[in-house]
């Protein structure tokens, strides 16, 4: 009965969060063409047919045009019902680990959502717009403040601080040895991002999580052939797993590992 009365919270959770993914894919597309993300309203891509507002339901819309633009029937990638898909689970998988704690849900439905627009971005583009981890940036500091006070802006400014001189001097390291860029510059700020909201410990966490995952990402790559081994990879993926594994259970992952290794 308990897990019935929560059904129409989850049901209004996953609808937000599905509604919120149908804006991130304007966000991914828009915003590394350097279009409004409010303007013009959301179009085919391919003939620039304005959608009915029937047609613009998140996931409900795609599959009732059967994956095809109405006026000039060309297909419409399943990434975007995907997305909002992703991005409403996201969504109740945050709910159901924060419960009714405002600011900290509100909080990280934001973050997940810069994080996946920046994945997707980085994944189409090898970019990371200044946009958006300075935006996130911001709001990580914010966060930190309502959360905690004063202490939490210095915490934020703190890890924010050290990721970007951290992926700075990885980036520096990488092109001494291997002759080439190991990172792109987004990754340092995206780092900085991470730092703001995670702070500097969980910020190591992430990163360490972020380069195991590349790692293992990369080596499973080549392995396939869809990367030969000087061949750029993005990182921003990795980056934004780490950093929401470390988010929802970094404390966890952390007070763990010192129990086990230092008890």
């Amino acid at each position: 009965m308990e897990a019935l009365g929560t059904l129409p919270a989850f049901i209004l959770v996953f609808l937000l969060g599905s509604a919120i993914g149908s804006f991130l894919n304007v966000v991914v597309y828009r915003i590394p063409e350097g279009l409004s993300i409010f303007w013009p309203p959301s179009r085919c891509p391919k003939c620039g047919y304005r959608l009915k507002a029937t047609e613009n339901i998140p996931i409900l819309g795609w599959l009732r045009l059967r994956g095809r633009c109405s006026n000039c029937r060309q297909p419409i990638s399943v990434r975007y019902p995907l997305v909002e898909t992703v991005t409403g689970l996201l969504f109740l998988l945050i709910y159901w680990q924060f419960g009714l704690s405002v600011v900290q849900t509100v909080g990280y439905w934001a973050l997940f959502s810069w994080l996946l627009a920046l994945a997707l971005i980085d994944i189409d583009t090898m970019t990371l717009p200044n946009a958006l981890t300075k935006s996130g940036l911001v709001l990580g500091i914010v966060f930190q403040g309502v959360m905690a006070g004063i202490p939490g802006i210095i915490g934020a400014v703190t890890g924010a601080v050290l990721g970007i001189w951290l992926f700075d001097l990885v980036t520096l390291g990488g092109s001494l040895a291997f002759g080439q860029a190991a990172m792109g510059g987004g990754d340092a700020k995206l780092a900085a991002m991470m730092g703001a909201w995670l702070g500097w410990q969980l910020l190591l966490l992430a990163g360490f999580l972020a380069c195991l995952l590349g790692a293992v990402g990369g080596t499973v790559a080549i392995a396939l052939g869809w990367l030969s081994r000087r061949q750029p990879m993005p990182f921003g993926p990795f980056l934004a797993l780490g950093t929401a594994i470390a988010a929802l259970w970094g404390e966890w992952i952390v007070s763990t590992y010192l129990q086990f290794f230092f008890s």
